[in-house]
């Protein structure tokens, strides 16, 4: 690595970690584009559909479009839309939570339960064409949320 004063090397776009981390989730996402679309999904709603699915083995105290941004780090003008299109799709629905008629409380539908199964190969498939090791895999994102946590 070059010298912190080196100016010329700083500003080489293969130096920038932004980039390599900008190019990879573009990849990744690019990756993920043909087995979501067979279920009828987007990438942001898949990642919608996780913590609802994983909500469903530990609930949080509320499943609220609160909790959900916080959880997915997404403010509620990102997901709104994304949660009227997983409406729109049977997949979810948002009701008004009993204790405040302001908050939205989300819950998965038959149907968005349904295709948990059939989205469990999808992490599966990608390990397999990345030809990367499940450790390997598992220690980067161990790295990549250490870093995430000193930015945020």
């Amino acid at each position: 690595m070059s010298s912190p004063c080196d100016l010329e090397a700083q500003l080489k776009l293969d130096n920038q970690l932004c980039f390599m981390l900008y190019a990879c989730s573009r990849a990744v996402t690019r990756a993920y584009r043909p087995k979501l679309d067979a279920l009828g999904l987007t990438y942001p709603q898949y990642l919608v559909l996780l913590v609802l699915w994983e909500w469903q083995q530990t609930p949080p105290a509320q499943a609220t479009v609160k909790a959900l941004g916080e959880r997915l780090l997404l403010d509620s003008g990102t997901l709104t839309p994304l949660l009227k299109r997983l409406e729109s799709l049977g997949l979810v629905e948002r009701r008004r939570a009993q204790h405040d008629e302001r908050e939205r409380v989300l819950v998965l539908t038959e149907a968005g339960v349904a295709l948990k199964s059939q989205a469990a190969e999808v992490p599966q498939t990608l390990l397999c064409e990345s030809g990367a090791s499940l450790e390997e895999l598992a220690q980067l994102r161990d790295q990549l949320a250490v870093l995430l946590k000193r930015f945020a």
